[in-house]
């Protein structure tokens, strides 16, 4: 998967040691690229330091997969639009996070993600610029800052209050790298967490590649983050800042929108002009047992179907004949999940394809965007209706009909769902920005901004006492 270097085995084993449950390091470095001391000495080993932080974005697990569950499946599970095809849901599927093991697996990841990143930001600084051809130093980090900024936001998104500037429940944010005398830290403001967060991503935009693989950070990939970021911290000013952003991607990246979305799944994959950036699978990662594909086609331990709310929204929409399959036999009321693989194949290097970004949430943003800054209407209709038209779409009488700012709003959240879902959780964000009565129209048991976000694992103050207090709602 990753470029600039060969790893070995015992390198791959290193990076996917787990910091948490060995209770030494949170997110350890590969062996022979750690930073303490003179590991990073010069370009070539900083490019192993960053390749291993981008390992764990991909979430490359001990079986050598990627594991992009966590991505894919909760989020939607959350917004009621997916859940468990073996036998009864899981409380998830409620908005009922008391009990949830899915903390755990954002917590540990992301902090996995933030320390490796650190790693690397702490010894490429500390290098002497001649040390790198051209601007390379500068891109280094600026990759390193970016897989920083979007596990931080990742973190405030579904641990931290970040519907609210003045709250104090923010991000635990962490700029050094952790080793186990160090851990103590009070979690920061949302306020200050998301000031952090912004000056990675500024970073980011100013210094990364403008050309690089797709499973690789750019610049462009900054500008859709920070356009996310954006979008969830929701003050006036930020608005315009989305659709510059947008209008940026759009006019002068090399990305294009995909004619028939379907193609994107079925035949192109991570190659496909409108993914900003992807999840390339490991070497021979479709023969593994368990690969997440294989989890949405019965094949493995685990079932992962749509629901009925999702069946019904893509009723009379031509992504319903390919998205969504029979009905499971084993839970009634869910189908077969085919957004990824086809029913009844075998899973595929294709299939085991993921999409942090994609130019088509890039449009759907803009367009809300466009909403909410008191523009036009019409404008985002158009917006809205060029991606639904990607899609096969020709019946556009319910955007069309659309009115009243909630009622484009609505319609602009309904496409997200149907374009973006299970890709990286933007059906849920994206529906707890709605209006709270629209909220509660479309996902009644959201019913409370408790259930916005999940509790802080109980591990973490037993580990991090300085942390300060629990999310409210929810015990210690």
């Amino acid at each position: 998967m990753m470029k600039r270097i060969i790893y070995t085995f015992a390198l791959l084993s290193a990076v996917m040691m787990t910091s948490v449950s060995c209770k030494k390091e949170l997110g350890k470095l590969p062996e022979n690229a750690k930073v303490d001391g003179n590991t990073i000495i010069d370009q070539r080993t900083s490019e192993i330091a960053l390749n291993g932080a981008y390992y764990r974005f991909a979430a490359v697990n001990g079986d050598n997969i990627t594991k992009w569950f966590e991505h894919e499946v909760p989020p939607a599970m959350f917004a009621g639009y997916m859940g468990y095809g073996y036998g009864a849901d899981r409380a998830e599927t409620d908005n009922n996070y008391a009990q949830s093991s899915y903390a755990n697996i954002y917590w540990t990841s992301s902090y996995q993600l933030i320390n490796a990143a650190n790693g690397v930001i702490r010894g490429v600084t500390a290098l002497d610029d001649k040390r790198f051809a051209g601007n390379r130093k500068k891109e280094v980090l600026a990759e390193a800052r970016f897989l920083r900024a979007y596990a931080h936001f990742k973190l405030l998104s579904f641990f931290g209050q970040w519907f609210d500037l003045s709250s104090p429940y923010g991000a635990l944010i962490r700029e050094d790298f952790v080793q186990v005398d160090a851990l103590p830290k009070a979690r920061s403001s949302v306020k200050d967490s998301y000031a952090f967060i912004l000056a990675d991503v500024d970073d980011a935009i100013a210094n990364a590649p403008a050309e690089n693989q797709a499973w690789y950070a750019t610049r462009w990939a900054a500008m859709a983050l920070k356009m996310r970021i954006l979008m969830s911290h929701g003050q006036p000013e930020d608005y315009k800042q989305v659709t510059d952003l947008a209008d940026s991607i759009i006019l002068h990246g090399k990305y294009t929108p995909e004619p028939q979305t379907k193609d994107i799944f079925y035949t192109k994959g991570i190659s496909s002009t409108e993914v900003i950036l992807g999840i390339k699978p490991q070497q021979n990662q479709e023969s593994f047992y368990y690969v997440l594909s294989r989890q949405y086609w019965p094949g493995a331990s685990s079932l992962y179907v749509a629901k009925t709310a999702l069946k019904d929204l893509l009723q009379n929409d031509p992504r319903g004949a390919w998205m969504i399959g029979t009905e499971n036999r084993y839970a009634k009321g869910t189908y077969y999940f085919l957004k990824y693989i086809k029913q009844g194949n075998s899973p595929s290097i294709l299939s085991e394809t993921s999409y942090a970004f994609r130019l088509t949430e890039v449009y759907l943003l803009k367009a809300e965007a466009v909403i909410r800054s008191g523009g036009s209407l019409q404008a985002s209709r158009n917006i809205l209706k060029e991606v639904m038209g990607r899609a096969g779409v020709t019946d556009f009488s319910a955007v069309d009909n659309a009115s009243s700012v909630n009622d484009m709003l609505k319609q602009v959240y309904l496409e997200i769902v149907r374009n973006l879902v299970a890709e990286d959780g933007q059906e849920w964000m994206a529906l707890l920005r709605l209006p709270s009565s629209l909220i509660q129209e479309l996902r009644p048991t959201a019913n409370d901004k408790v259930k916005y976000i999940l509790p802080i694992p109980h591990s973490e103050f037993l580990y991090n006492p300085a942390i300060g207090p629990q999310n409210p709602g929810y015990q210690q």
